[in-house]
């Protein structure tokens, strides 16, 4: 199976090198989402046999001031590739977010359940899905949570980081979501391109960290495997303001993209355990 991937330096970009290292892997160089026909070009001219699109703009708080760029990146972009890949008859799989749930009530949330983001990084996020959807070819949405990896910024890193300097730390203990290893998603992803190639029904899945836990619960197990021993301190969302309002529930319902890829949702804690040894190596 060949490969073209979009994205080089991500979080997910870089675990997908690491289990698929013969794929062609597309930088902003090569690949730039502001410009969604040279996205489009790209996939025109490929000889891949399937399209993973791992590139996205990511800086949540940042999409408040610049909405429009992250459109484009999140939304038209996405849209232009899956309509090429669709030309092509190539399967075309994308990674979304919780975000685009408006995180109320504590369940979690059905592929098919209503959309309502509530920061300009969802809206984004969810013009994508429909940009692809409507390009009505063999497509995966794949919409994720929490990522996580030894590679880039994100919470264990951060948490690692502050943990060596602080005795203690607030966390916000009232958003509820799981925890999800890049590598996870990377092997994820192209299990699932195998399969739509030989014929599995794509459409829109969930897939995230499991068990479900707060950012709090999740910086203590952050400490305790790293054998720190920073406190955390539980602290509401209304303590914590960021420029993005984030989603109090981003518990996500996988069993849909288990029964259909035979995928189950990945321990997030052994993924924790994964990304601490390879930072200490």
């Amino acid at each position: 199976m060949k490969l073209l991937i979009f994205g080089k330096t991500g979080q997910v970009a870089r675990e997908l090198q690491r289990i698929a290292p013969d794929a062609t892997y597309l930088g902003r160089d090569q690949a730039d989402l502001l410009n969604p026909a040279a996205c489009a070009a790209v996939i025109a001219s490929t000889d891949a046999d399937a399209i993973i699109n791992a590139a996205a703009w990511t800086a949540v708080d940042k999409a408040e001031a610049e909405e429009t760029a992250a459109t484009i990146v999140n939304g038209d972009s996405p849209a232009a590739m899956a309509r090429a890949a669709a030309a092509r008859n190539l399967p075309f799989l994308h990674i979304s977010t919780d975000y685009v749930f408006d995180g109320s009530g504590d369940l979690p949330f059905a592929p098919d359940d209503p959309t309502a983001p509530l920061n300009a990084y969802g809206r984004s996020k969810l013009a994508g899905e429909i940009g692809v959807r409507d390009a009505g070819g063999n497509h995966l949405i794949l919409r994720t949570s929490w990522v996580v990896s030894a590679h880039g910024a994100n919470f264990v890193k951060t948490m690692l980081r502050l943990g060596a300097e602080r005795e203690s730390l607030n966390v916000v203990a009232d958003q509820i979501g799981g925890p999800t290893p890049a590598a996870a998603i990377a092997r994820a992803l192209v299990e699932a391109a195998g399969s739509l190639l030989d014929g599995a029904e794509g459409g829109t899945h969930h897939f995230s960290g499991d068990p479900d836990a707060s950012w709090a619960e999740f910086a203590r197990e952050i400490m305790g495997q790293a054998a720190l021993p920073c406190r955390i301190e539980d602290i509401p969302t209304s303590a914590y303001p960021t420029p993005a309002r984030r989603p109090l529930n981003s518990r996500l319902d996988c069993s849909l993209f288990d029964a259909t890829f035979g995928i189950a949702r990945p321990d997030w804690r052994a993924g924790l355990s994964d990304i601490l040894k390879e930072l200490r190596a």
